[in-house]
């Protein structure tokens, strides 16, 4: 629902850009943003925090910590049968031309990465005041970083206070992360498929996915879309004062993505564990012009425990690794050197373990043809 400040945004232009001048300052313990669109960052650019007072014209101040905000200043008389005031929130991702660090967003739906990506958030309620805490997360035809998405806006509404409900109708319940949820959808431009948790909560972690797979199921979003933002806030009807995120993540990869990544160094690690392996490597790849990353299965089709593994591969035309997850990747000339961490360094017979990374190309892209596990050869997939 954030993203009806673009409707609104339509009057007020011209002081829009005014409102953005602290965009680029990094957040420091007790920042206080009252501009309508201010933004700032967390956590070295990690998380975008952002006051977002899209539906009023009432003065609405955040105050940001390195881990979160609070709504210090709001006092939203909004009716109950209508549209909420605002929606401060913290984020992963891109909105309206502000993207996070690190955050791998946009990613289409169809990126073996996205099954890995989580979230959590941690809040508190104040005693007054009708409003819903709720997560946006958006997704778009296109890998899109500005303007309005268009595809399908999923809220998750982790409590709601007062006599107020989602766009559009509710259709259905279903139990998802681990509780029940009643389902609403409607469409202002783009789909917005809301889900109501039956008994109220003040925090949550869950696989994004979890609640877009319900939504492809229902025919309500495509595949073929790109997450562009996850995002946890507020939608405050009246007062707003007092709503508090304490804590929010965001992870990717089983990760965060904004860690330092592995070393690429320019030669391969010595001591490779001895022994080899029957097995087979799945490669499966997401690319962009000039860039792509790439998610690497390799499984023991062999009858014995693999404890310790060195796959290593070629690259046909010249791509180059930058940085990689779930595996420790170096890269000499041509060749790649994937080898174990040390949680995932035993394959049981029939198990497998799964690595990924990301790396440049010019020319051509092509998929390495051979894959070697501890000196043996391996089937592809």
């Amino acid at each position: 629902m954030s993203m009806r400040r673009f409707l609104a945004g339509l009057t007020v232009l011209g002081s829009v850009a005014a409102s953005l001048v602290i965009a680029t300052s990094a957040a420091q313990a007790d920042t206080v943003i009252c501009e309508k669109w201010g933004t700032t960052t967390i956590q070295g650019g990690k998380y975008v925090v952002q006051n977002n007072n899209w539906g009023s014209d009432i003065q609405q101040c955040i105050t940001v910590t390195d881990t979160g905000f609070t709504v210090s200043q709001a006092n939203h008389n909004k009716p109950t049968n209508g549209a909420p005031g605002a929606y401060p929130s913290v984020f992963a991702g891109c909105h309206y031309g502000t993207c996070s660090s690190g955050s791998r967003l946009p990613m289409q739906a169809t990126d073996s990465l996205f099954d890995t990506i989580r979230t959590s958030v941690r809040m508190t309620y104040p005693s007054s005041g009708v409003y819903n805490a709720s997560y946006d997360l958006w997704f778009d035809p296109t890998p899109r970083t500005d303007g309005q998405n268009t595809g399908a806006e999923i809220m998750v509404w982790l409590n709601r206070v007062g006599s107020i409900q989602p766009i559009g109708s509710r259709v259905d319940t279903v139990n998802l992360a681990g509780a029940t949820w009643e389902v609403w959808y409607g469409n202002t431009g783009w789909n917005v498929i809301s889900y109501v948790r039956t008994t109220p909560v003040d925090s949550i972690s869950f696989a994004v996915r979890e609640f877009f797979d319900d939504a492809v199921r229902r025919g309500y979003a495509q595949r073929s879309w790109y997450l562009t933002s996850v995002q946890a806030g507020f939608e405050p009807w009246v007062g707003g004062t007092g709503l508090t995120v304490n804590e929010f993540s965001y992870s990717v990869g089983g990760s965060d993505p904004t860690e330092p990544s592995p070393p690429v160094t320019t030669s391969p690690p010595a001591s490779p564990p001895p022994g080899g392996a029957a097995c087979r490597v799945a490669y499966r790849k997401n690319e962009w012009l000039g860039g792509f990353t790439a998610d690497v299965t390799v499984t023991n089709t062999g009858s014995s425990a693999i404890n310790g593994w060195n796959l290593t591969f070629t690259f046909p035309s010249g791509q180059r690794v930058t940085n990689g997850w779930n595996a420790t990747i170096s890269q000499s000339g041509a060749t790649v050197t994937a080898q174990n961490m040390s949680y995932n360094a035993s394959i049981p017979p029939g198990g497998s373990v799964s690595f990924g990374f990301q790396g440049t190309w010019t020319g051509s892209n092509g998929d390495p043809a051979d894959f070697t596990l501890n000196g043996t050869r391996c089937q592809t997939a």
